[in-house]
């Protein structure tokens, strides 16, 4: 029975990295809220979990929304089964496209999903884990926070700035308890994501060139038991044929 609890926000379809993560993580003991824009995909993968014999929670949530963050963690802290020991923000949205095309508006909604929803999320992680000195925070990171590409500059400014972010906290909450940590993803994931906006790219790729969910919530998950006297801050996944 569940007598911890998780946030997990940016969780989609069933067949992608929240979904997942928010699967692998109830398998652990935890009680997981389910965190999103998207009302029936939430419901789905909490059902699903309920299912299984986890226990899980969907909250409808904006994560470039102020209000809707605090009101998240203060129901996660309400409502579930124990402390909040898990928090991972996987929001992110990759939006291409080259610099004299790009408009401000476009650069900050993808800013704001990217960077600014992670400031929020990680500022009320650490507001309810500090009380306990004990609880682990996870950023999803991309190929773009560790480099800049022509025709990503939204995507990687954002992503730059979540992993300088995600240091900045590592080192101020680590003497306090909380194990912060940023997941380099580079490379594509094996999901519905990218096998319905990109067909053509994912069958290029094959099942060989993409990264396998599961091992990246084996990767979370190795993050998360981690013994304080062992902590790693970054780790980087990619299949063995990607270029880096």
């Amino acid at each position: 029975m569940a007598d911890r609890t998780a946030v997990i926000i940016g969780v989609g379809p069933q067949r992608g990295l929240g979904a997942r993560l928010c699967q692998g993580f109830a398998r652990e003991d935890l009680h997981v809220f389910v965190a999103g824009r998207t009302e029936a995909k939430l419901r789905a993968v909490a059902d699903a979990i309920n299912a299984e014999g986890g226990t899980a929670t969907a909250v409808v949530t904006d994560a470039t929304r102020e209000r809707e963050v605090v009101a998240l963690f203060e129901r996660a802290a309400a409502e579930g089964p124990g402390p909040i020991d898990l928090a991972i923000y996987n929001a992110g949205n990759n939006m291409p496209g080259g610099l004299l095309d790009l408009d401000a508006a476009r650069f900050e909604e993808c800013w704001r999903i990217g960077c600014f929803g992670g400031f929020l999320f990680g500022r009320e992680a650490a507001r309810g884990m500090l009380p306990n000195g004990a609880g682990t925070v996870l950023f999803t990171g991309a190929s773009a926070s560790m480099r800049g590409r022509p025709n990503f500059y939204a995507f990687t400014a954002a992503k730059g700035a979540l992993r300088n972010f995600a240091q900045a906290m590592a080192r101020d909450f680590g003497p306090q308890g909380i194990h912060v940590a940023h997941v380099v993803i580079d490379g594509g994931i094996a999901g519905d994501k990218i096998e319905q906006r990109w067909p053509e790219l994912a069958k290029q790729r094959g099942e060989d060139g993409l990264i396998g969910l599961d091992a990246i919530v084996d990767a979370f998950r190795f993050l998360y038991r981690q013994p304080r006297n062992g902590w790693s801050h970054e780790l980087d996944l990619r299949v063995h044929k990607e270029p880096f």
